[in-house]
């Protein structure tokens, strides 16, 4: 197969401050690029991620940057000759960069969507922050962080004319298993969000309430000043990706918590759940339909509702069950979850839709005829 060239347009590459975009697109892209082809990926240039870069220079693609949607122009005769085109969700006036794209591509021109749920409650409510119904119809592919129904509703009810699910995965190499001592019972890594909080509140800080003896973390920036912490539940404020495992192999348990318009999607798994598994950490995680389709609950997760399944978790499980729960979990992530997985779906449904544009070319070229 021909090597492809592939323009990507997402919220961030060189930050993984506050955000899961930049630790997805590095697996992704690396795995993608592994498979010969070439990749160049343009990033806005703005000052909360310029300031909190940790990653440079990509030995993956190339990365450059743009200040505005006059100065992406500059890149039109890329735009038009690449083989695909593909626009990240939450990429700053992304209206308007799509429409762009999806006037100068000859190529593929495809969504990647890594927060589904969230952008179709914000369609429902008018709100058309990086997407319009309009522009779904025209993007060749929707790449979707959500599985399930999610897909059948993209292409019933917003015309797209192939949704595919494209699940958030693993870099094994970025994320191995580490032999650390333990320095907590229950770690959480996540950004803040008003909508995690509530499961947060409930099945770690309550748990550290009720278990003073117990040590915890909760690990990402933007968590209000004005939470009260229990004194032992420690606070981290950011933890770059190369810090991750090691914050992982310190964990004698993490904690996994979905964001509530994943949560009533299902089949919306994010990226810190795959990254927990391959290190070998044992999961705990709020419930979700389809997340039993990604990791057997009892075998490779344990499914939490209330503070009392976290304590019992804690206080009753004894070590080589807690072992075999997170070994379990990383065999079935490496076996079908890792960014090389991802990269050969990708590549697949990025050929499918080149073949289907060239045949509708084709006909169009027939009736002119």
């Amino acid at each position: 197969m021909s090597k492809l060239r592939v323009v990507v347009l997402g919220l961030s590459l060189s930050s993984s401050w506050g955000n899961g975009h930049a630790t997805t697109f590095r697996a992704l892209l690396k795995a993608f690029a592994a498979r010969g082809h070439d990749i160049l990926f343009l990033e806005r240039d703005v000052p909360w991620y310029a300031s909190n870069r940790d990653l440079q220079n990509p030995d993956f693609c190339r990365l450059e940057f743009y200040s505005s949607l006059e100065d992406l122009r500059r890149y039109r005769d890329v735009i038009a000759y690449a083989d695909a085109v593909i626009v990240g969700s939450y990429v700053p006036e992304g209206v308007a960069v799509g429409q762009w794209v999806q006037q100068t591509a000859k190529g593929v021109a495809a969504f990647y969507d890594i927060d589904t749920p969230v952008t179709l409650a914000k369609l429902e409510r008018g709100d058309y922050e990086y997407l319009t119904p309009a522009l779904i119809r025209d993007y060749d592919v929707y790449f979707s962080f959500t599985g399930g129904r999610t897909l059948n509703h993209l292409m019933d009810h917003y015309g797209s004319p192939a949704a595919r699910a494209l699940y958030c995965s693993v870099d094994p190499k970025a994320y191995p298993a580490l032999d650390r001592k333990k320095r907590w019972d229950l770690s959480y890594l996540g950004t803040y969000s008003p909508d995690r909080q509530p499961t947060l509140e409930r099945l770690l800080v309550e748990p550290a309430r009720r278990a003073p003896h117990r040590r915890f973390v909760v690990a990402g920036p933007q968590y209000p000043a004005d939470i009260d912490w229990p004194s032992n539940v420690e606070r981290i404020d950011h933890i770059p990706p190369g810090d991750h495992p090691a914050f992982y192999a310190q964990s004698r348990y993490t904690l996994n918590v979905t964001r509530t318009d994943m949560i009533r999607a299902g089949y919306s798994p994010s990226v810190r759940l795959f990254e927990a598994a391959a290190c070998g950490t044992p999961i705990i995680s709020d419930i979700w339909d389809g997340i039993e389709t990604l990791l057997e609950p009892g075998q490779d997760i344990i499914l939490a509702e209330k503070p009392d399944d976290v304590l019992d978790v804690l206080d009753t499980w004894a070590e080589p069950r807690r072992k075999a729960l997170g070994v379990s979990a990383q065999r079935r992530i490496l076996a079908e979850h890792t960014a090389a997985h991802r990269a050969a779906s990708m590549e697949g449904d990025l050929l499918k839709a080149m073949d289907r544009s060239s045949r509708v070319s084709s006909r169009a070229l027939e009736v002119g005829a």
